[in-house]
């Protein structure tokens, strides 16, 4: 009979023993308040002497006696010796007695309030496995592998980078009367060194000064701007590529007719940088479109003021200072086109949705194929960015009325339509169908559809080259080169009375401001 009750009892602690040994291991995974000892010269366990790997609670000790205690403070059981109190505790015995096994714990210093709770043990866990999702490598899915395809199959049939087809433009001149002094470009250049405590100022007084002054009277001949014809078909041009760019992307195509134009009228004057972004030679300060380089002088020459300019400068520096691959850019352009922030904007739920798709794909973009610690401030800086480019937006559209002000025959329709200010739209003209002139319907919300309708027809009779846009002859949109034509969906040239009407009621508008 004792014989039985021996082997139970000897039955019982292996299975004892067992149950130890697999919590040992489970609690390998998931240590709280482990300390690991880099030292490589092994140590001892201050409890049995085996291979220590580090402090857990507060003493040096084995994985085993670590695990022993943890378990003892959350029994919470009354621990007795069966012998005199005074066992000796080693690697081969550690398991026949655990009260001494415990009181040697507590002598070398192990404290019970640093044993966690299972609550807190649950949250460590819990916390673990995010922190190793969170360090897994990402992958781009599927999808945004499809996304990023198609913003750059978009972006190269409708970006120009040499400039070939950009033809038929009316020519700048770029004289400056004798005795001028230095150019703007050379101020801009020295000031944009970028240091941010010098760039402002600098900037700012090479256009307050005296010089400068006379220089920009010498750029204006019969109050005509000698660079705004030209850059006005460059911008008319670029318009028309955003355009086309828009319409290629199966999302955008998917919005309601007057989220697009809302869209569009919000972007393009920030896709348009972008993209001239990728043209931009920091070191000369230049655009290099190909044939033609233009330099920041030509903006003055067209009328464009230092408030506008200089962010705008410093912009260029900024961003091409990153290195942005293709597939960057043209992410940049898609979360500037899918803004649900957008004025006139109804769909806001699913842009937004568009939006943040977008981000998320530009963000895993950058963490897959990017390398090099820089690359964890790449993605903030490029939202920085863009939320520059948010507030030039305006900027320009106010400095284009004033420049349309001065000179009402020179700036193309599609410029004005795509402009933002609450004084663009105040003063829009509604016209009838048939009209010599596409502009704003009274409620500045939503272009007039000219026969089939602007971008491509929303029933589909007419597509791309037949939409909204029917040529680029000599730069006006709807003219007779570039398979353009008169009527369809074509954009025309404002009739001069329009023009003219428009002009006083800007300038009617600006004085009642200004008073």
């Amino acid at each position: 009979m004792n014989n039985k009750a021996a082997g139970v009892q000897s039955i019982r602690e292996a299975l004892a023993r067992r149950n130890e040994e697999d919590e040992d291991e489970e609690e390998k995974v998931t240590d709280d308040d482990d300390d690991e000892d880099d030292d490589d010269e092994p140590k001892a366990c201050g409890v049995c002497g085996d291979l220590a790997k580090g402090y857990h609670f507060n003493a040096l000790t084995c994985e085993g006696c670590k695990g022993f205690f943890r378990r003892a403070i959350k029994r919470s059981t009354q621990l007795r010796c069966p012998f005199l109190n005074k066992c000796s505790i080693t690697k081969n015995n550690r398991r026949s007695c655990q009260a001494c096994r415990f009181r040697k714990c507590q002598a070398i210093g192990m404290r019970k309030e640093m044993v966690m709770s299972e609550k807190e043990v649950m949250e460590r866990r819990s916390r673990i496995k995010k922190k190793k999702l969170r360090d897994a490598p990402v992958q781009l899915s599927s999808q945004q592998e499809e996304t990023i395809q198609e913003l750059l199959c978009g972006h190269r049939s409708t970006f120009d980078a040499a400039f070939y087809r950009f033809s038929g433009f009316r020519p700048m001149d770029r004289n400056i009367l004798p005795g001028s002094e230095p150019s703007y470009a050379s101020s801009l250049s020295s000031s944009s060194s970028l240091s941010s405590s010098s760039s402002s100022s600098g900037l700012c007084g090479a256009f307050e000064n005296q010089e400068s002054q006379e220089q920009g009277e010498q750029v204006r001949k019969g109050g005509v701007f000698t660079a705004l014809p030209h850059l006005a078909d460059l911008t008319t041009y670029m318009i028309q590529d955003i355009i086309s760019f828009s319409k290629s992307l199966q999302d955008f195509r998917s919005l309601n007719m007057g989220d697009q134009i809302s869209l569009l009228k919000g972007a393009t004057f920030e896709i348009m940088q972008v993209r001239f972004n990728m043209v931009f030679n920091a070191e000369r300060g230049t655009w290099e479109c190909g044939h033609i380089t233009y330099c920041i002088d030509d903006a003055v020459r067209a009328g464009f003021q230092p408030l506008l300019l200089e962010p705008l400068f410093k912009f260029h520096h900024t961003l091409r200072s990153l290195g942005l691959q293709d597939e960057e850019y043209v992410l940049m352009q898609a979360m500037s086109l899918f803004s649900p922030d957008r004025p006139g904007v109804q769909q806001h739920a699913m842009i937004d949705e568009l939006h943040e798709n977008l981000a998320l794909t530009l963000k895993i973009w950058i963490d897959c194929k990017r390398t090099g610690p820089e690359k964890h401030l790449l993605y903030p800086k490029m939202l920085a960015c863009l939320t520059e480019l948010r507030t030039m937006n305006e900027e320009y559209s106010k400095q284009v009325l004033q420049i349309q002000d001065i000179d009402p025959d020179v700036i193309p329709p599609l410029i004005m339509e795509m402009l933002t200010t609450p004084l663009a739209l105040r003063f829009a003209l509604p016209v009838e169908r048939g009209t010599e002139g596409c502009l704003l319907t009274e409620d500045g919300v939503e272009f007039k559809q000219l026969d089939e309708g602007w971008m491509g027809a929303e029933s589909g009779v007419k597509e791309a080259d037949r939409g909204m846009f029917g040529g680029r002859g000599n730069g006006a949109v709807g003219g007779g080169g570039g398979g353009g034509g008169g009527g369809g969906a074509c954009w025309l040239a404002v009739e001069p009375g329009l023009r003219q009407h428009r002009s006083a009621a800007v300038r009617e508008a600006s004085r009642a401001e200004q008073s």
